[in-house]
């Protein structure tokens, strides 16, 4: 298949927005708490979603996994794992700094680690990228992106100078800058390894183009095994919070003095991978919802919408991969700015920056031109890679 960066770009745009908008059904789901729904959303995300897709789009899903070498199994397994924690981290982050702020730093360093080192690893970073005009292009683009983070960055600091205290926490109600950096750091290098786990994968994706996959869909079974690591690292969590928080009720029909009888108990509140300042502030707790009746047919409904659309940003990541040509890995950066971008305008939509003031805005304005512009330099590096340029 001919390499198409431009096709690849617009479907980096569709993961982002895929990305960036998940979460808008977990807001529907009533008397549930966070635990719950996002488990439930969770098995459809990491589970039934990537193996149904991969069972449909390629060839020979079982066996490709079962030819594949053991090594990659683990890596790729393993990098999902340490993915899984970065998640965790992420919706910490999300709790301190806010949806606009926290997504700014932590998908900075994400970028920055998940499209770089792949390349470094593999010996190819002085060769082919440095060593060749595309290339030198391409991390020309990269830097804009980094520019744009941290022009959102700086907008979220001059939000924090114009906010008060109560108006800080009245959008982000533990709002924490130090603690919330602290975290984001350990977040955003974390996070980085999906891209890890998808380059470990890469046997995977030989074994199903040999069963006769079509080229655009050869990322689906990597996907289904990084996935699986990924999903460990949640299930356990949220199974450790439901037994914490006595909520493991909630997964099946039960009447609402179950939910008023955990009113009094202490929550241990946290959320994953879920920008939403809504579901970071656990709004559809038992606390703050345990009256009527518990709707569970629309709340699954819910939840494996929001479970698949997450889904839905990897999907189009792998197919916006096939179109990179040989520097498939500076689809990591197309990636994270289309999320920053589009995760950006659900910021100004739930109005987080309400009252930040006019420099924050005008950095802020400043970051989203730069996201735009690093994604249109990169999908050129590719562009002239792909045509042969030197």
């Amino acid at each position: 298949m001919i390499p198409n960066p431009a096709l690849g770009v617009f479907f980096h745009w569709l993961g982002g927005l895929a990305s960036a908008s998940f979460y808008v059904p977990y807001r529907g789901v009533k008397h549930w708490s966070w635990e719950t729904y996002w488990l439930v959303g969770g098995f459809f995300s990491w589970i039934i979603a990537p193996w149904f897709l991969a069972s449909l789009l390629t060839r020979d899903l079982r066996q490709v996994l079962s030819e594949a070498p053991s090594q990659t199994m683990f890596w790729t397994i393993f990098f999902g794992l340490l993915w899984g924690v970065g998640g965790l981290t992420f919706g910490l982050t999300m709790r301190f700094l806010g949806l606009s702020l926290g997504m700014a730093v932590v998908l900075g360093l994400c970028a920055a680690f998940g499209t770089l080192m792949p390349p470094i690893f593999s010996g190819v970073f002085f060769s082919q990228v440095v060593g060749t005009n595309s290339g030198r292009i391409i991390l020309a683009g990269i830097f804009v992106c980094l520019l744009g983070i941290a022009s959102a960055g700086v907008a979220g600091i001059y939000k924090e100078r114009a906010m008060s205290m109560e108006q800080k926490q009245a959008v982000i109600k533990e709002f924490d800058l130090k603690k919330g950096l602290a975290v984001a750091i350990l977040s955003g290098v974390m996070s980085a390894c999906f891209a890890y786990g998808l380059a470990a994968g890469a046997p995977i994706k030989a074994l199903t183009l040999k069963h006769g996959t079509p080229t655009l869909w050869q990322g689906l079974p990597v996907l289904v095994v990084v996935l699986i690591g990924g999903f460990t690292t949640n299930f356990i969590w949220c199974v450790a919070l439901n037994i914490r928080n006595k909520t493991g009720f909630q997964y099946f029909p039960a009447n609402a003095n179950k939910y008023r009888a955990i009113e009094n108990e202490p929550i241990l509140k946290t959320a994953i991978d879920a920008p939403s300042r809504e579901i970071v502030a656990q709004l559809h707790s038992p606390q703050t919802e345990s009256k009527g009746a518990v709707p569970m047919t629309a709340n699954y409904l819910l939840c494996a919408l929001a479970g698949t659309t997450w889904y839905f940003q990897f999907f189009f990541y792998t197919m916006g991969e096939t179109q990179m040509g040989k520097y498939g890995f500076s689809s990591w950066t197309l990636h994270m700015a289309s999320i920053i971008i589009f995760s950006t305008f659900w910021g100004l939509g739930f109005k987080e920056w309400k009252g930040a003031g006019a420099p924050a805005m005008r950095f802020l304005t400043l970051a989203l031109i730069l996201l735009v512009g690093s994604t249109v330099i990169v999908g050129y590096g590719n562009f002239l890679g792909s045509a042969g340029a030197r």
